[in-house]
């Protein structure tokens, strides 16, 4: 009545992290200022005293040294985003491999859609906030994304920034990561619910079992996300230093997130061409324009597969009956994978000792080449599945018994499958 199997837990954790980041928002809103103004930080750490930071970075400094409880809420409010996002991917994905998109949860999946883009909108607001190197080197690659946009681009970062780079960004970065971005999740996790209960009216039922089991859920989700807050340090600013538009991070790369931009920017060629007198630099607007497609494709999936296939109403499946569908996700994810592990190249040919040319070559040649080889592998994999399936239908499940035959003959011997021992 109430499945509480692994697979579909994820709709659940990702909620329940949500409220981990709200609760820990408000505490850090507390003394927060999302401001650039300049000032002289006298704080407790060392390396950075008397260094002029913006009152942004002074106020994060201050919730990580000297508020009682403050890095410990800063790190519990990252790692639960990150936990988030993840649950959300993993949830679409499910979703996607079970065919739990089609008729009449066509809406499910647009809204699960809309809830990873709009927590990806307000993770890359939040990132910007501390006005740290890190967060600075971002948004300018955000200003250089903009003007790379053809005869509007210089309007939009202007529009963006409230003037030159770096501008005032956070002024208002800060409601939309504080008021709008979180109402708009508030919203769509009620419709998810509603979808849910509309679809399964059978939920509806009260159950003391499926309460505590939701409240034991939520406990874990908390004491792991506490539990990472207080042994694993992410985001330290402190490290980084103040943003400066004249300085870039070295060492530090996107969150995972967000990574495949970044390695579909290093992966494109660096082409440009003249028209109208104005330079277009492909080498932008071709990553973006790609990933803006693939995101695109994700969201519009389920009414393509029901237009080019006459599909029928929603029933769960196992990925292996449909071949085809399976093949392509598993298309999609070495497409987006590919570009994600790009974006480390740097690193990897650090650690490795390798040339970053070399490696950058070889994430060229997989991102064309990988998706059609997963596409075909997945799809003869799947089809192999079903005649497994088939065989072990007729014939029953292999013992590993070799029975000798009156006749002389040898045969292994089988057992009836549950699908044999079931009544017609």
């Amino acid at each position: 009545m109430f499945p509480d199997h692994w697979s579909l837990l994820f709709g659940q954790i990702a909620f329940y992290s949500f409220v981990v980041i709200v609760l820990t928002g408000v505490v850090l809103t507390v003394q927060y200022e999302p401001s650039t103004e300049p000032v002289v930080y006298d704080g407790p750490y060392g390396p950075l005293q008397g260094t002029e930071v913006s009152r942004a970075l002074d106020s994060t400094l201050a919730l990580s040294f000297e508020t009682r409880g403050g890095l410990l809420a800063r790190q519990m409010h990252h790692w639960s985003t990150l936990i988030m996002v993840a649950a959300i991917t993993l949830h679409l994905l499910r979703l996607f491999f079970s065919g739990r998109f089609r008729r009449p949860r066509r809406l499910n999946w647009l809204v699960v859609f809309s809830l990873l883009i709009v927590t990806l909108g307000a993770c890359l607001t939040g990132t910007s906030l501390p006005d740290d190197m890190a967060s600075g080197t971002s948004l300018a690659v955000l200003d250089g994304v903009l003007q790379a946009t053809p005869f509007v681009g210089s309007a939009l970062s202007y529009l963006l920034f409230g003037g030159e780079f770096p501008g005032n960004v956070i002024t208002w970065f800060y409601p939309l990561h504080v008021v709008v971005l979180p109402a708009v999740l508030v919203l769509l996790f009620v419709a998810l619910a509603v979808l849910a209960l509309k679809h399964n009216p059978i939920a509806q039922r009260k159950s003391p079992v499926a309460t505590v089991k939701s409240v034991g859920l939520f406990c874990f989700v908390v004491g792991v996300s506490a539990l990472m807050a207080a042994t694993a340090t992410i985001n330290p600013v402190w490290l980084y230093g103040p943003a400066d538009p004249a300085d870039t991070s070295a060492g530090v790369g996107p969150a995972w997130y967000l990574a495949f931009l970044d390695g579909s920017l290093r992966l494109a060629p660096g082409w440009e061409v003249v028209w109208w007198g104005k330079t277009i630099s492909l080498a932008v607007l071709l990553p973006v324009a790609a990933c803006t497609l693939f995101l695109a494709l994700v969201a519009v999936y389920p009414f393509l597969e029901e237009r080019l296939t006459r599909g029928k109403w929603d029933e769960s499946e196992r990925p292996r009956d449909n071949p085809t569908r399976t093949g392509i996700g598993v298309a999609g994810i070495t497409f987006y994978g590919v570009l994600w592990a790009a974006a480390g190249a740097d690193t990897m040919a650090l650690q490795f000792h390798m040339s970053v040319n070399t490696l950058l070559r070889v994430f060229q040649v997989l991102l064309i080449v990988g998706p059609p080889a997963a596409l075909f592998i997945t799809r003869r994999v799947c089809l192999g599945l079903q005649q497994q399936d088939k065989d072990i239908a007729e014939h029953g499940i292999e013992t590993g018994r070799i029975v000798r035959l009156p006749s002389g003959g040898y045969v292994e011997d089988h057992r009836p499958s549950k699908r044999q021992l079931t009544p017609r």
